[in-house]
């Protein structure tokens, strides 16, 4: 397969285990694969796809199946993380390549991390952005969630019932994305003494705490309307059914209980975002976890979507991790 220029941006679909994978692809070199997370899309990469092509690499940004226009299979188990990393595995093989590196963030730094793991022999470094690895065990994931919140109900179970969450997103997408971005960026997310936008009241709804009338300074009107304008076709099923299956995970990577990843790995934080909050006694972990660890960046002031939020920055670390790589 011939390598498209360095400055051209090439979306192609390649068959997976889903049906296709829809890709979008810019550069020649080492196969950089990026997986986005929810509720996102290959779009959210838009910012790293050129840096790495002209760093010499070829990027590649996935739609995740359920997502844009990759395919949406209608069971909800369809969605569990090994028929993932079948994907990401399939991707690599169209792509007519052997390996690669594969960066993912939120969702798709799960989607990665469990894609080093189980294909040690595709995925020969790993690097997360916004959520820290953690190794499979531990207790089953939606008892954990349903301890959280006292009388109120944590995101992840409020997600859990098909139908529930695309009842109160699907009829007003725009402005649900709208404010959930705001809910998570640095710039506006609610204080420290407003109510936690992931969490549900009693009988309310997860956006009645996202802020309002406000976007992210680095979210335009137009990527704003292409965010939406793809939910709005394919609904947020697919995306949520990635949630519906955690408990699923846990008994299908139980083999895995308490596996460090041994590849070159690298991870970026957003120093406001929860996720480093919550998961800090992982990050702490790292040495035991992530032995082939490179580095760990926190970005000041900034919030849940790292590469969307501080582009540069995180281009210039990834760029510098991969080129290492190869020396």
């Amino acid at each position: 397969m011939t390598n498209p220029p360095a400055d051209t941006l090439v979306h192609r679909s390649v068959p997976a285990p889903a049906g296709r994978i829809h890709l979008v692809e810019q550069g020649s070199g080492p196969l950089v694969l990026l997986v986005h997370g929810f509720p996102e899309g290959w779009y959210s990469w838009r910012h790293q796809l050129p840096a790495l092509a002209a760093a010499g690499f070829r990027a590649v940004a996935v739609d995740v199946r359920g997502y844009g226009r990759s395919s949406r299979p209608e069971a909800v188990d369809a969605y569990r993380m090994v028929e993932l990393v079948e994907d990401a595995v399939a991707v690599v093989e169209a792509l007519g390549e052997r390996s690669a590196s594969i960066v993912g963030h939120d969702w798709g730094a799960s989607i990665a991390a469990t894609s080093a793991l189980l294909r040690p022999d595709v995925f020969h470094a790993v690097a997360l952005l916004g959520v820290p690895y953690s190794p499979p065990g531990g207790p089953r994931p939606s008892d954990v969630f349903a301890a959280m919140g006292g009388q109120e109900e944590f995101y992840v179970s409020y997600f859990q019932q098909p139908g529930r969450a695309e009842a109160e997103i699907e009829p007003d997408v725009r402005g649900w994305l709208a404010g959930f971005h705001a809910a998570l960026s640095g710039d506006t997310m609610p204080g420290p003494d407003d109510p936690s936008p992931y969490f549900v009241g009693p009988g309310g709804r997860l956006r009645d705490r996202f802020p309002e009338d406000r976007l992210p300074a680095w979210l335009g009107e137009p990527e704003l309307d292409r965010l939406a304008g793809e939910f709005e076709r394919t609904g947020l099923s697919g995306a949520l059914n990635r949630y519906r299956n955690m408990d699923r995970d846990w008994a299908d990577l139980a083999g895995h209980r308490g596996a460090p990843l041994t590849q070159p790995s690298l991870f970026i934080g957003g120093a406001l975002d929860a996720s480093v909050s919550w998961l800090a006694d992982a990050i702490a972990a790292f040495p035991d976890t992530l032995p082939g660890l490179v580095a760990s960046h926190l970005l000041d002031d900034c919030g849940h979507w790292v590469q969307q939020e501080r582009p540069d920055r995180v281009n210039r670390i990834l760029v510098d991790w991969l080129t290492g790589l190869a020396r």
